[in-house]
């Protein structure tokens, strides 16, 4: 067994002329087992909250979204575009025809997006699970139907069980100049029955979904659409498949992924959760350098110790080694149970849910999410490994220091 290792490992468990040593060796592993603790438990409930909130945008984000780089359409009656339609790997080939209008309900009225797309939109089994009124439905034996965003419904006071008020719709007509005598037939307006409401985020909650034959008739946009909306099936490399529609479709489209097409939301996540790391890992550097206090009292305690070690040839470097070693053992040991014990947490909140945030709604349950990632139970030991390295670091240049005086006094 390693010299340093086993003097070390003697000093850690063996009793201490000072109990004052033992109170804080004590202190400092409590310490370190609260920090590691509470870092994963709060790492993996940001990734919990990350894991829902993407869900919900997933469900109406697309894996693969293809615009044209210049002007708002484009013609999908090429070779490549049906060949691409064609494409077994692909789950759903949704196109979109979208454009902002006017909508009018009783007395109120509001802009918003009008998103108008294909029956394989609703290849989306997820769908529902957005929905927080009505259902998710587009077309029935009466005709189209529209699907609203909670935002709109709550500035136009939707109710979309009401079978008798209908949502109008107004888009300006293409190639029409302003009229003088009726402002009126400038604009092509078309009502629509809501068959439900539903709830993302407000920036996708101000739009409403309609059958794409019917912004095709409200837009007088016959063939060309807005975007490409394409999800692939399991066990299929989308990123792959993005890199391939990107090479045949050159520069004059645009193709992105979920995370291109969100990239302020996954800044925004990735963010909250790294200063969330950062403050939490300042308090345990505190933690971390009460071994400092420690180690020091040790040495003085462990003097005699020092002097005979150093008269029967031991070293700087071991005497030193001894010592970090020490140190590294205290705070490792809070660091491992401080995992442990923070995995324990996190299995028992996903299985029974104890902690809750409040009321329930239909998109997120009460309790506190959790979702977690090995990589932060390595983030979390690296983290602890590397200041109390520099903290036992600090701490075992007073035995070296020790030497020197003992030398000299000889």
């Amino acid at each position: 067994m390693n010299t340093a290792f086993y003097i070390a490992k003697r000093y850690l468990f063996a009793k201490k002329s000072t109990n004052a040593i033992n109170i804080i060796s004590a202190i400092s592993v409590l310490g370190v087992f609260v920090g590691s603790t509470a870092l994963i438990i709060i790492l993996s409930v940001f990734n919990g909250f990350e894991e829902v909130v993407l869900k919900m945008f997933n469900t109406i984000t697309p894996q693969i979204l293809i615009t044209p780089a210049q002007g708002k359409t484009f013609d999908v009656n090429t070779a490549y575009f049906k060949e691409l339609q064609g494409n077994k790997t692909i789950f759903s080939y949704t196109e979109v025809l979208s454009e902002n209008a006017l909508i009018r309900y009783n007395n109120k009225q509001s802009p918003a997006l009008v998103k108008g797309v294909s029956s394989d939109f609703l290849k989306n089994k997820g769908l529902d699970t957005v929905m927080v009124e009505g259902h998710f439905i587009l077309e029935n034996d009466n005709g189209p139907n529209a699907v609203i965003g909670s935002a709109l419904q709550a500035t136009l006071g939707v109710n979309s069980s009401d079978p008798f008020e209908q949502l109008q719709i107004f888009s300006p007509k293409r190639g029409v100049t302003a009229s003088s005598i009726n402002p009126m037939d400038d604009f092509t307006v078309l009502t629509i029955p809501p068959s439900g409401v539903f709830e993302v985020q407000q920036d996708f909650d101000n739009i409403i979904v309609v059958p794409l034959s019917f912004a095709r008739k409200l837009f007088g946009e016959e063939n060309k659409v807005s975007a490409i909306e394409i999800n692939v099936k399991d066990g299929i490399d989308e990123e792959q498949l993005k890199e391939e529609i990107e090479s045949k479709l050159g520069a004059a489209f645009v193709v992105k992924n979920r995370v291109q097409q969100n990239q302020a939301l996954y800044n925004v996540l990735g963010s909250e959760k790294w200063m969330v790391y950062i403050i939490l890992t300042f308090i345990l550097i505190i933690a971390i350098f009460n071994i400092i206090g420690s180690l020091t009292m040790l040495v003085i305690d462990k003097l005699k110790d020092i002097s005979i070690l150093n008269s029967l040839g031991a070293g700087k470097k071991l005497i030193k080694r001894i010592f970090l070693i020490e140190g590294m053992m205290i705070t490792l040991t809070g660091c491992i149970f401080g995992l442990i014990i923070g995995f324990i947490f996190c299995l028992l909140q996903q299985r029974f849910g104890w902690f809750k945030m409040g009321e329930s709604t239909l998109l997120f349950s009460n309790a506190y999410p959790i979702a977690l990632k090995w990589k932060d139970f390595v983030l979390v030991f690296i983290t602890v490994s590397f200041f109390s390295l520099i903290a036992s670091a600090l701490a075992s240049n007073l035995s070296v220091k020790k030497i020197d005086q003992l030398n000299q006094d000889l």
